[in-house]
C-alpha cells in the first residue's frame, strides 16, 4: 500500500512537472514572433492613450526602449499562451474534481476572464487619454510636457492591472453570499461602506482628479451590485 501510495505521488509529480515544462515552453516559443509583433501593437497602444494630442514620447537611455519593448512582449505572451496554460493546469487538476466542482470553476475562471479583460479594455480606451489630457492642461508658454516612453509604458500597464482586478468585484460579493460567509442582508446593509470603500480604493490607485476617480468608483461598484443580485438568485453548482 504504501509503495502504491509512493507510485501516485511521484507520478502526479511528474505530470505536474511536464505541465510546467509545457507551460514554459509555449512561453519561450512565442515570446520570439511576438516580440517583433509588440513595436506595432505598442504604436497602436500610445495613439490610443494620447488620443489625438501632439505629444512626443522620449526614451532617455539607449537600450529604454529595448527593455520596455521586452516586457511588453512578456506580458503580450503570457495573455496569447494563458489558455494554453489554463487548459494543461485544468487537464491536471480535473480529475480530482466532482462534476459540480468542475462546472463551478470552469464557470467562474471565463467569468473572470471576461470581466479582467473587460476592465483592461476600459482602462486603454477611456480613462489613460482622460490622463494624458489631465497631465497635458498644465501646459503653458513655460512649462511644456516632456513625456518618457518608460512613464506611460508603466502607468498603462499598472492602471491596465488595476482596472482589470477591481472588475472582479462581482465575482467577490457572489463568493461571499453563496458561500455563506457573509448574508445577503449584511452586505446590503453595508452598501454605503462599500461604496466609501471603492471610492477611497479608486482615489488611492488613480490618478488624482475627481473624473478618473469616478470612473472607477462608478462601474466597480455597479458590478459589486450586479454580484449581489447573482448571489441571491444563483446556487453555486
Amino acid at each position: 500500500m504504501v509503495n502504491k501510495k509512493e507510485e501516485t505521488l511521484v507520478e502526479h509529480l511528474e505530470a505536474l512537472r511536464w505541465v510546467l515544462i509545457k507551460c514554459l515552453l509555449a512561453l519561450a516559443i512565442g515570446l520570439v514572433p511576438i516580440f517583433f509583433v509588440t513595436p506595432y501593437v505598442m504604436d497602436l497602444l500610445i495613439k490610443v492613450m494620447m488620443a489625438g494630442g501632439e505629444v512626443t514620447l522620449n526614451f532617455f537611455s539607449p537600450m529604454e526602449v529595448f527593455i520596455i519593448e521586452l516586457k511588453t512582449a512578456l506580458v503580450l505572451d503570457i495573455l496569447v499562451c494563458f489558455p494554453y496554460m489554463a487548459r494543461q493546469i485544468w487537464r491536471f487538476v480535473a480529475p480530482a474534481l466532482y462534476q459540480n466542482e468542475q462546472n463551478f470553476i470552469k464557470s467562474i475562471v471565463l467569468t473572470s476572464s471576461a470581466l479582467f479583460i473587460i476592465g483592461v479594455l476600459f482602462c486603454l480606451f477611456f480613462i489613460l487619454p482622460l490622463v494624458i489630457r489631465f497631465g497635458l492642461s498644465f501646459v503653458t508658454d513655460s512649462i511644456q510636457p516632456v513625456f518618457g516612453i518608460g512613464n506611460i509604458v508603466s502607468l498603462a500597464l499598472w492602471l491596465s492591472l488595476v482596472f482589470g482586478v477591481m472588475f472582479q468585484f462581482p465575482l467577490i460579493a457572489y463568493a461571499l453570499i453563496r458561500s455563506d460567509l457573509v448574508s445577503i442582508d449584511a452586505m446590503k446593509s453595508k452598501r454605503t461602506y462599500v461604496f466609501i470603500g471603492i471610492l477611497i480604493i479608486s482615489g488611492l490607485l488613480t490618478p488624482p482628479d475627481i473624473i478618473s476617480q469616478l470612473m472607477l468608483t462608478i462601474p466597480t461598484y455597479g458590478l459589486f451590485e450586479i454580484g449581489l443580485f447573482f448571489g441571491k438568485r444563483k446556487k453555486i453548482l
